[in-house]
């Protein structure tokens, strides 16, 4: 865990229909229990809202993309929420309600503990991610990087060699 970063996520999904849809009367059904699961869950920091208290009417990707963006303590803290909790029901069955996306569709980075990224921040790790691959400043949860002040510096050495003359 880190004492100066806190670990920002954003994921996108690209709905099969609009938002009213019996096609998405479902997810939108289970939309309050999981952010409820969310705000409860260890290591939760923040969750982008709007009014309403999700993020479904917040659409800088178009108007059939919703995003998720977050902020959590740790990867551990993320993992456990979207792998090992109710949430996963909701993953599980997420091709019911979105279409596959083509390209990156989720980006994890650290940011300074208490900073709250925009779309417009997040959007632009996203980007990082699909230009450049996992880095520091954009990953994913397979590989993913050490926060800035848990990162070790890699510092060349040099060999020191001794004669083994005989």
């Amino acid at each position: 865990m880190s004492n100066t970063h806190e670990l920002a996520q954003l994921n996108i999904a690209s709905m099969k229909a609009p938002i009213d849809s019996p096609v998405m009367a479902d997810f939108v059904a289970n939309l309050a229990p999981v952010n409820a699961l969310a705000d409860s869950a260890p290591g939760f920091v923040w969750r982008l809202q709007d009014e309403e208290g999700d993020a479904t009417a917040i659409r800088p990707f178009g108007p059939e993309v919703l995003v998720n963006l977050s902020v959590w303590r740790d990867v551990a803290s993320l993992t456990d929420f979207v792998y090992r909790s109710a949430h996963v029901e909701m993953l599980r069955r997420r091709k019911e309600w979105f279409e596959r996306i083509s390209g990156m569709h989720q980006v994890l980075w650290w940011v300074p503990k208490g900073h709250r990224p925009d779309v417009r921040e997040a959007a632009q790790r996203l980007a990082l991610l699909q230009e450049n691959g996992p880095t520091p400043e954009a990953f994913t949860f397979r590989q993913s990087f050490l926060a800035p002040d848990k990162a070790v510096p890699v510092a060349p050495f040099e060999v020191e060699c001794e004669s083994q003359a005989g």
